[in-house]
């Protein structure tokens, strides 16, 4: 793995004026707007599409988007700070705002400029909300197997197959789709921009879910749809690489979700353990109970420290940011969420009960550690480029 401090800034570790700012102004709109409702969207599954559109003026819709279509132009580290303040009021909300992003990047880097002016200022505002079409029920992890077919048919292609797993499904309006143009494996995939309301494009049911209920996760269905050559991201053949440029940033920005979720976690569990008493005492009166909140600030700020890293190493275009990406998103996630599990155990019973919210918590943060690529794939991605393979 390549050294990359000759790109870093000469101190590191600490945050410019500028990405305290952006983080404070994120952790404010998730204090203010979401973290009020996140246990009423999750009861009743909700999909606050008004609330999310509402961080499109903040700059939050194209995070790390050129200035020209209406982006913010911001870094890939800037991006962790608003996706972990974010998550501080609601982890789910905040991956979905993750994926719009990663969205609007592939098509802020990929796309044509007539593709780029005509749907990133919309995506940018948020008056446009997009999902991201990989997974289908038969490839998950294997990506490249995909099966979705799109046929070309004079100025337009025609699209059939099913996509699994996908947020946001039905309660957005674009969908960036891989399809297969080519042959099998991952150099005949072709990227797609599909809008809802074309005929032949369908939803699956809202899928039950341990977590993450206050997003709607569908199969997106397309029976011969039309969709013009012009919404074409990139040429043809370069889906796959497109997809996977999207995923490096998508890693960082969920372990960074997996962060925020965390740290609410803790600060619920301080704010308990300040009032619960028992024997006497308050309950951060006993030692054994610090030395557990030492415990897991320390490995969430550890976790912190690595992300940030991979992102700086993102943004310098390092070699090894690929490879540091999957460790901080494995490293992130698996960390967050055992340390939201650890909160809910310093609550006893009550940590149980869907009132107290860190309940919530553990099981929006479970799904982390298999999104954007599984915590084994990662592993995968590390050990290969150790090896060389």
């Amino acid at each position: 793995m390549d050294d990359f401090s000759h790109h870093a800034p000469a101190n590191q570790f600490s945050l410019t004026p500028e990405q305290e700012s952006i983080r404070d102004m994120a952790r404010a709109f998730a204090a203010d707007r979401i973290a009020p409702h996140a246990l009423e969207w999750d009861a009743t599954k909700h999909f606050p599409t008004d609330v999310i559109r509402d961080v499109g003026p903040l700059g939050l819709g194209g995070i790390y988007i050129r200035e020209d279509v209406g982006g913010s132009g911001f870094k890939r580290l800037d991006a962790a700070l608003v996706f972990e303040a974010l998550s501080t009021g609601c982890a789910a909300i905040a991956a979905y705002i993750s994926i719009h992003n990663m969205v609007a990047g592939m098509l802020d880097k990929f796309g044509s400029p007539e593709l780029r002016s005509t749907w990133l200022p919309r995506l940018c505002s948020m008056e446009l909300l997009a999902a991201y079409c990989l997974t289908e029920p038969q490839s998950g992890s294997d990506a490249a197997a995909l099966s979705t077919r799109a046929v070309l048919d004079g100025d337009h292609y025609v699209v059939t197959g099913t996509k699994q797993f996908i947020s946001g499904a039905g309660g957005v309006d674009v969908y960036a789709v891989m399809t297969r143009t080519g042959d099998a494996g991952p150099r005949g995939i072709t990227a797609l921009l599909l809008e809802k309301g074309m005929p032949g494009l369908s939803f699956g049911a809202n899928e039950r879910k341990m977590g993450w209920h206050a997003q709607p996760t569908r199969q997106v269905i397309m029976d011969q749809v039309r969709v013009p050559v012009a919404n074409r991201i990139g040429a043809e053949g370069q889906g796959f690489k497109i997809a996977m440029a999207g995923l490096d940033g998508g890693r960082l920005n969920i372990g960074a979700c997996s962060l925020g979720g965390a740290q609410s976690a803790i600060d619920k569990a301080v704010a308990y353990m300040t009032e619960r008493r028992a024997f006497g005492k308050r309950l951060t009166d006993f030692q054994a109970l610090q030395f557990r909140l030492a415990d897991m600030a320390t490995e969430l700020e550890a976790a912190r420290t690595l992300l940030w890293r991979a992102a700086a190493a993102l943004d310098a275009a390092d070699p090894g940011a690929t490879q540091l990406c999957a460790m901080a998103k494995r490293f992130a996630t698996d960390t967050g969420s055992r340390v939201a599990n650890d909160a809910l155990q310093l609550l006893g019973g009550y940590g149980y009960l869907a009132e107290y919210g860190i309940e919530k918590i553990v099981r929006d943060l479970r799904v982390h550690q298999i999104l954007e690529g599984t915590n084994e794939i990662m592993r995968v991605i590390i050990s290969r480029k150790m090896l060389q393979q």
